[in-house]
């Protein structure tokens, strides 16, 4: 297995400039346009086309779900519970409220914050089973009062639902419409609407590249969390004496994931950097995930020595991790210096996995350089809100002349009489 140890970020930058993604566009665009025009019979035809299942009806029966609540160990519904308790109190802290200012003059100005109509979160079901991105997209929606939460999943090719473990996630979040659907297929179900799905307003969640160009496509029909790339982690180490296995165990994290992950270490001692490719060198050809892990170090993954944390952060901040570890002699301290990070877990005891599944914050975070200006998925996506305005005559008379004037300056002159009218009488 290769691991690329680069000497300074420049030397990185210049390998990784030229990434090349393939193009699905064209594919995605095909289905869905036949979504859009043919409904149910689309989705029915794509799903037994790309996962091998023909369904007569597409929704799960809320038994069904039931079935397999009951049906979990109970050892971990107990973990379960518990992290969708953590997401829970977390996000109650973001919920923000309407707010109206009274002015002595009877002038009224402000804000009011509504939830979405509905929502529709995407739950994948290829390479492994995220329960997980359940709790996370469905608990922020559900704080934020969104009335109506769809959730489509994969069906399995010999059950023909969702695998058991995201019916019972669902089933234990209280949400009681999920579809055995996937792909670029269940996205233009939730944005277009079928015969037998109505139609969202917002879609969420992760997904493969065809999941991710369907919601780039119907974006601006519907809103979307965001443009997700593949998972990605970032290390910052200037200790020489912190466990190469928390290092190289903190890597592998995400590089399992996907084998376009990105696994990235920037550590000012080159011996560390020599020392965690050794480790890795000899533990991944024993891990269960080897292949993915090992595509991860080929395509995206890599080692970086830089001369001190300055070139460190400078590094970080251009690359934008979605998911940064601090494990420097003052994490606390180094905050300050961070400005684009999806997620930042300070100090040794906070490996990425925490807030992967239980800490509370969102894992749902902005890839591929997007924390530059994105931040992670939380209440204040599904909510909006809507300026309130109510002019008193006193303010109207006192700030009229101004506003006509801004308005003749634009040569918008109907805006001007709208206001000279009211002064008038």
């Amino acid at each position: 297995m290769e691991v690329k140890i680069f000497q300074g970020f420049d030397a990185f930058q210049e390998v990784f400039a030229a990434e090349s993604e393939s193009d699905v566009s064209e594919a995605v665009q095909s289905i869905l346009k036949a979504v859009r025009k043919r409904g149910d019979d689309a989705v029915r035809e794509y799903t037994e086309r790309f996962d091998g299942v023909v369904l007569e009806q597409f929704r799960v029966e809320e038994s069904v779900m039931q079935q397999a609540l009951e049906g979990l160990d109970p050892e971990l519904r107990e973990v379960l519970e518990e992290a969708a308790q953590n997401i829970r109190d977390f996000h109650v802290r973001q919920r923000r409220q309407s707010e109206l200012e009274f002015h002595p003059d009877g002038t009224v100005l402000g804000w009011k914050v509504t939830a979405v109509d509905s929502a529709g979160v995407y739950i994948p079901g290829g390479r492994a089973v995220y329960p997980s991105s359940l709790l996370m997209n469905v608990i922020p929606a559900q704080v934020a009062g969104v009335p109506r939460i769809a959730m489509v999943s994969p069906p399995g090719r010999d059950s023909g639902t969702p695998h058991p473990l995201v019916m019972a996630s669902a089933a234990l979040c209280g949400v009681n419409e999920l579809y055995a659907l996937g792909g670029a297929q269940s996205v233009g179900a939730l944005a277009y609407g079928t015969e037998s799905i109505p139609k969202v307003v917002k879609i969420t969640g992760p997904g493969n590249a065809y999941v991710a160009e369907a919601k780039r496509q119907v974006y601006g029909l519907v809103g979307i969390d965001s443009f997700a790339g593949p998972s990605e982690i970032l290390i910052v180490c200037d200790q020489a004496d912190v466990s190469v296995e928390y290092l190289v165990r903190d890597l592998l994290s995400q590089a399992e994931h996907d084998p376009e992950a990105g696994a990235i270490l920037v550590t000012t001692h080159a011996a560390q950097a020599e020392a965690v490719a050794a480790r890795l060198k000899e533990l991944v050809p024993t891990l269960p995930r080897r292949e993915i892990i090992e595509a991860s170090f080929a395509s995206r993954s890599a080692l970086i020595v830089v001369q001190d944390l300055d070139e460190a952060f400078d590094a970080l901040n251009e690359l934008a991790p979605e998911h940064l570890e601090v494990l420097t002699q003052n994490p606390m301290e180094d905050l300050a210096r961070i400005r684009n990070a999806g997620a930042i877990f300070l100090g040794p005891y906070t490996p990425e996995p925490v807030g992967d599944y239980f800490a509370g914050p969102n894992h749902t975070l902005p890839t591929s350089g997007c924390a530059k200006f994105s931040s992670p998925l939380g209440v204040e996506d599904f909510i909006k809100t809507s300026s309130v305005l109510q002019y008193s005559p006193e303010r109207l008379t006192r700030q009229g002349p101004a506003i006509i004037r801004f308005a003749e300056e634009e040569q918008l002159f109907a805006h001007a009489e709208a206001i000279r009218v009211r002064l008038k009488s």
